[in-house]
C-alpha cells in the first residue's frame, strides 16, 4: 500500500491531471502536444483536450540491451536522433557494431509505426513553436531524451517534458534537454512506471490511431 504518493486510476485521468498542471498553455495558438507511443498518447490526448491544442505523435523507440530487452541502453527518434546511457553501454562491452545493429532493427518499427499512426501525413510542424511531450511515465528517461532533441533538431522554439510520474534522477535528466519539466509525481521509491497506476494495460496501435483522429476532430 502506497501512502504518501499519488497513484492514478489510469492513464486518461493521469491525462486530465497533468492537462490541469499545465493550464497555463490553455487556448495558447502555439502550443503543439506531442505523445510518445504507445502509452504516452492516451495521456497526450487528455492533455491536449484541455488545452485546446493539436496533437500529434513523437515517434521513439528504446534501444533494449541484447538478451534484456527492457533494460534500456538507449533510444533513438525521428530524425534520425540516437541517444545512448555510455555507462551501460559501456558496462555491457556492447561495440559499435552491436549498438547499430539494435539501432537498424528500431528504426525499420519506427517508420512502421510512423506511416500507420499518421495514416500517410506529415508531422505536425514544430518550428518556432512551444512543443509539449507527454509521456504515460519517466523510467530511465532515455526515450523521453531522444524525443526532445530531435525536437531541437526540428526548430521547436520552447519545449516542455511532462508526465504523471517519474523516477527523480531521471526526471532530473531531462532538464538538460527541456526548457521545463513538468511532472506530478517523483516518489522516492519508484520501481517501475506501471506501479502508480490502478489500471496499467498496454496501448494499442488502434487507440492511437483513435486518440489522434478524436483530437483531430475536435480541433
Amino acid at each position: 500500500m502506497i501512502a504518501s504518493d499519488r497513484v492514478f486510476r489510469d492513464r486518461r485521468q493521469a491525462g486530465e491531471l497533468l492537462g490541469q498542471a499545465l493550464s497555463a498553455f490553455v487556448g495558447r495558438k502555439d502550443v503543439v502536444v506531442l505523445g510518445l507511443p504507445r502509452g504516452g498518447v492516451p495521456v497526450a490526448a487528455e492533455v491536449a483536450h484541455f488545452l485546446g491544442a493539436p496533437l500529434d505523435v513523437l515517434s521513439v523507440r528504446k534501444l533494449g540491451a541484447p538478451m534484456q530487452k527492457e533494460l534500456a541502453i538507449g533510444a533513438i527518434a525521428e530524425g534520425g536522433v540516437r541517444v545512448l546511457n555510455r555507462e551501460l553501454v559501456a558496462s555491457l562491452g556492447l561495440n559499435h557494431r552491436e549498438i547499430d545493429a539494435l539501432a537498424g532493427r528500431e528504426e525499420r518499427e519506427l517508420e512502421r509505426r510512423v506511416k500507420l499512426y499518421r495514416g500517410g501525413r506529415g508531422p505536425l510542424p514544430v518550428e518556432n513553436r512551444t512543443v509539449i511531450v507527454v509521456d504515460d511515465g519517466v523510467a530511465t528517461g532515455a526515450t523521453m531524451r531522444a524525443g526532445l532533441q530531435a525536437l531541437r533538431v526540428r526548430g521547436a522554439a520552447r519545449i516542455i517534458a511532462a508526465a504523471p510520474v517519474g523516477a527523480a534522477d531521471s526526471v532530473e535528466s531531462l532538464r538538460g534537454d527541456a526548457d521545463e519539466v513538468v511532472v506530478l509525481e517523483t516518489p522516492a521509491w519508484f520501481q517501475s512506471v506501471g506501479r502508480w497506476y490502478e489500471e496499467f494495460g498496454q496501448t494499442s496501435d488502434e487507440e492511437v490511431r483513435a486518440c489522434l483522429a478524436r483530437q483531430g476532430d475536435e480541433l
